[in-house]
């Protein structure tokens, strides 16, 4: 087969966009779709943060659109050197926009100057209306291409006059591109409240037309202290130790925002952002506040003598204990570790942090002794507790699971991780049936007894006591996080996907939310990488008159062949994994080229944690309450 000049394709204009959606804006599924919002979102907020908008609305639209309109300056529609209007421009070309100049705009979020021309390629419809100079100017695009006929030198048409200024971007996203054009109105309304607290002079309404409620207004003065009195707030069977601290400095070009208090919990909760952004896996700032503040706490430790001579210093782990904050920065040229910027990676905001938590933090505790007394008390505890847990860790590791010889882990023939999988199976039914109908060669079956501890509720000795969880841990090879001790190392992770194969039954359904519970409290870093998965088994399998045996996943699929086939056909209810044999079990639920997992995922931490603690938490009013009003969405998905 030849190879040459002929063979090589040069995709212009937005092709890209349309044949590599997922480089783009993360996936086709409801979460890129989101993403579409998101950055259209992003310019109006970075006409804020530019000093021109204060006010945003958002509207999902009963004809499945979505509008974004903010009252700042409105994209420039004169005609650009191209020999078009701006905004021609900028909705059609690939990095372009007013964020490459930095007269424009200081900092940025979204794509970094690609958003909104992604979001056009990726819509089946968008019209842009700008209001500027008095005038309403017009421009309407189909999947990236203007329907507006415009000739070289011509401006964009005027539909009416405005006494404002501002943009308004109407989008219908393209059933072509995305799985689901439905966006996920409780998402999109987490990231709005999240704005408003991160923009504490910006008011942002939104409307979704499609549940009819009213319109809610999110305006959040009080910024990310009140963020931060929000999440102490959303656990409520936790006390409060200290009123909330509010840190703000500045220095070369980089602006840090940091707010925390202390809570009587276990282990803490940091949420943090870059220029709006949220960053879920970290990075460099979260690190510089980290070491800034138990280099503080361990200083002051020394000079109250609560750390003597040779004394160990308390770890950053112990001076975190029962800690909320909410860290953000704003970076004139942030860089993200991989496409879902998710971990900043400028090392220059480490030191800036650093340097001003070290200040303003002394500043602060000089004045305020019992709040640093109560965060020292609680540093103190958690050495305790962490030595109480070294001694379970290290009774833990001193017994050697033999497996195979227990009746647990059987394992794959492979050592590469990167092509191994492990199934979470339940009972030894369903085990042994998978370890027959498993390919042995990179595949591994875990049977678990029962259902497994609520990580939730218990204790850390009594959940690393558990000999099913020890079985899990040990079964991964890559530690755990949560706690005082924090061995969890991903790298170590002998396996690419996690496999949760549960019964499809309400049993089943309590199995995988313990597991993801103990995943998600113990190992969210497994959740955050893609890791974890949950396995589709079948509900029925269908054998017509005539014809092939197929298998059917959920009621409604069921209806569906009913009507096709009418009652001409044997059917089979599976109650559980056990009642398949080996070959149904691989060929409906293990073979990679046939079965349906679905890969879990968390869109925003926070609301992930809140809804966790509500569902599997202690306190039952909360949970009757949260059912109650989400009990028609039948799945909660987050």
């Amino acid at each position: 087969m030849s190879y040459n000049a002929s063979n090589i394709s040069v995709l212009e204009g937005l092709e890209p966009v349309r044949s590599r959606p997922g480089m783009y804006v993360g996936s086709t599924s409801v979460k890129g779709l989101n993403h579409l919002l998101y950055e259209i979102l992003d310019n109006s907020v970075d006409e804020h943060l530019a000093g021109f908008c204060d006010k945003i609305t958002v509207s999902l639209n009963k004809d499945g659109s979505a509008t974004v309109i903010d009252n700042g300056r409105g994209i420039p529609v004169d005609l650009h050197e191209k020999g078009y209007p701006a905004e021609r421009v900028i909705m059609t070309t690939l990095h372009a926009g007013g964020k490459f100049d930095n007269t424009n705009y200081k900092t940025s979020g979204g794509l970094h100057g690609v958003g909104s021309s992604v979001v056009n390629a990726l819509s089946k419809k968008m019209i842009v209306e700008v209001s500027r100079d008095g005038k309403v100017h017009y421009d309407e695009y189909e999947r990236g291409i203007p329907v507006v006929e415009l000739k070289e030198g011509d401006l964009l048409p005027v539909t009416g006059t405005s006494k404002t200024t501002g943009t308004k971007v109407t989008f219908w996203p393209d059933p072509e591109i995305f799985e689901t054009v439905v966006f996920k109105a409780d998402a999109i309304r987490n990231r709005l409240k999240e704005t408003a607290y991160l923009n504490p002079s910006l008011t942002i309404t939104f409307t979704n037309a499609r549940d009819g409620k009213k319109p809610e207004i999110f305006s959040e003065p009080e910024g990310i202290s009140g963020y931060v009195d929000s999440l102490a707030a959303a656990n409520p069977e936790a006390k409060r130790l200290t009123e909330t601290v509010s840190i703000n400095g500045a220095r070369d070009g980089i602006a840090v925002s940091i707010a925390f208090c202390f809570m009587q919990t276990f282990g803490d909760t940091l949420v943090s952002f870059c220029n709006n952004i949220n960053t879920m896996e970290g990075g460099t700032h979260v690190n510089g506040f980290k070491a800034g503040f138990s280099k503080v706490i361990n200083q002051y430790a020394r000079e109250l003598g609560n750390l003597k001579g040779k004394d160990q210093g308390f770890t950053g782990n112990d001076t975190r204990n029962g800690m909320i904050a909410v860290i953000s920065v704003s970076h004139p040229a942030p860089r993200f570790e991989g496409q879902t910027k998710t971990k900043l990676d400028n090392s220059d905001v480490q030191s800036v942090i650093t340097a001003v938590m070290n200040a303003n933090l002394q500043h602060y505790f000089d004045r305020n002794l019992p709040t640093l007394k109560k965060i020292i008390e609680r540093a103190e505890m958690s050495v305790k507790a962490r030595k109480e847990e070294e001694k379970i860790r290290t009774s833990f590791a001193d017994k050697k699971f033999a497996f195979e010889g227990n009746g647990k882990l059987a394992r794959q023939e492979s050592n590469d991780p990167s092509k191994c999988e492990i199934f979470i199976v339940e009972g030894n039914s369903a085990g042994g049936t998978a370890k027959t109908g498993r390919d042995r060669r990179f595949q591994a079956i875990l049977p678990i007894r029962g259902k497994i501890l609520n990580a939730e509720k218990q204790s850390m000795d009594k959940i690393i006591g558990n000999e099913e969880i020890k079985a899990l841990i040990s079964a991964l090879g890559c530690g755990f996080m949560q706690g005082y001790g924090n061995d969890f190392d991903i790298t170590k992770l002998k396996y690419s996907k996690i496999i949760i194969a549960a019964d499809a039954d309400v049993d089943g359904g309590h199995i995988s939310a313990l597991l993801l519970t103990f995943f998600f409290k113990f190992m969210p870093e497994l959740v955050y990488a893609g890791n974890v998965y949950r396995a589709m088994p079948p509900l029925y399998r269908v054998k017509p008159k005539r014809g092939k045996t197929e298998y059917i996943y959920d009621d409604k699929a069921l209806a569906a062949y009913r009507k096709a086939h009418g009652n001409n056909f044997d059917i089979q209810r599976y109650k559980g994994l056990g009642e398949m044999d080996a070959e149904q079990l691989w060929e409906t639920t293990m073979n990679p080229a046939t079965r349906k997992l679905k890969q879990i995922s968390v869109d925003d931490v926070v609301e992930a944690n809140n809804i966790t603690q509500i569902l599997m938490g202690d306190t039952v009013a909360p949970r009757r309450q949260y059912i109650e009003e989400n009990a028609d969405k039948a799945n909660v998905d987050v």
